[in-house]
């Protein structure tokens, strides 16, 4: 019997290929950069799989040019460069790799709140432009997270990690989201807050929510003037929860002190865009899983939903359950 068709849009870290290769034929776009929708088209004519990156779009006019699509694995937890509905529409299963991930984000999060509220990218910067001379009482002066208060937007798996995090360094921890949620509350001690009393209260404030209609653009001009001037913004969600226009003015104008990006809005974030240029910003390449461990779960993760879909199995962590007649509550924010 002839293998199933899989398409792979980008060469997965680890042993993942070889082991979707023991069980299916693999078309893999084998370069550095995401595959042209023109050249996925093609290629996902007759595919039964498909095991894709959050670069790749995945909407309803791809769906059509694929018509034996049987599965759909993205190598990523959010899955807002995939049509949901059509994919149910279709049937077609749709898997993402939650939780593997959850403990390496929340480092990248914690280091990047550090690295903005204590200015160590301006410090580093400062010495390498040979100004290091001697020792001033107030060079670089940042603000403490310790015994500071944090607010977190989604309490989901990262942001639950996070606070943890927060909780260690003896900060005073606050969370919004879609649905409160009183048992995390008695276990680790945060506080619920409505978004705006969130923003005004903290001192540090975290996006670890999906992006969704409701959630883009959640951290608007209106949303940025509620917080301190001596606050910090952390992104490690998607770009587009934080209007970025919005930030360069907030940060420019000394509406809040700092802000550290994991994400960016467009992404990648051009070289001459006014936010690369701010001091008081510290942007990364999209790092937040990006530890050698934590891609290789990502990866077999991805597969093990690949090759479930491609055998008629159910996948072992499916973004669209109703696709087994059974609805599943949302998940948490």
């Amino acid at each position: 019997m002839a293998k199933p068709r899989a398409v792979v849009t980008r060469r997965p870290p680890g042993s993942a290929l070889e082991s979707i290769e023991s069980e299916a034929a693999v078309w893999l776009w084998d370069e550095n950069r995401p595959i042209p929708t023109d050249r996925l088209v093609e290629a996902i004519a007759d595919a039964d799989g498909l095991y894709c990156m959050l670069t790749d779009a995945v909407g309803a006019g791809l769906l059509q040019a694929a018509p034996s699509l049987r599965v759909v694995s993205t190598m990523a937890v959010g899955v807002d460069n995939i049509d949901l509905a059509a994919c149910t529409a279709r049937q077609i299963p749709v898997g993402h790799t939650p939780d593997v991930l959850n403990e390496t984000t929340a480092d990248t999060a914690f280091a990047l709140l550090m690295a903005a509220a204590r200015r160590l990218g301006e410090g580093r910067d400062y010495v390498r432009a040979g100004k290091w001379d001697q020792w001033e009482p107030e060079l670089l002066l940042g603000h403490d997270v310790n015994d500071s208060t944090l607010g977190i937007i989604g309490l989901g798996r990262v942001g639950r990690a996070i606070a943890r995090r927060g909780l260690g360094f003896g900060m005073r921890v606050l969370y919004c989201g879609r649905h409160r949620q009183p048992a995390i509350e008695a276990d680790l001690g945060v506080i619920h807050r409505d978004l705006n009393a969130l923003l005004s209260e903290s001192d540090h404030v975290v996006v670890a929510t999906p992006l969704t209609t409701e959630t883009e653009h959640l951290i608007d001009a209106a949303a940025l003037a509620r917080m301190k001037p001596t606050a910090t913004l952390v992104n490690i969600s998607r770009g587009g929860t934080v209007d970025s226009e919005a930030l360069v003015d907030a940060l420019q104008s000394g509406q809040i002190a700092a802000a550290a990006l994991d994400v960016t809005d467009p992404e990648p974030i051009p070289a001459d865009h006014p936010l690369v240029g701010l001091p008081n910003c510290f942007i990364i390449p999209h790092l937040g899983s990006s530890s050698r461990r934590t891609r290789e779960a990502m990866a077999d993760l991805a597969t093990a939903n690949l090759l479930a879909g491609l055998r008629g199995d159910r996948l072992p962590a499916c973004a669209n359950p109703e696709v087994y007649g059974k609805a599943s509550p949302s998940p948490p924010d």
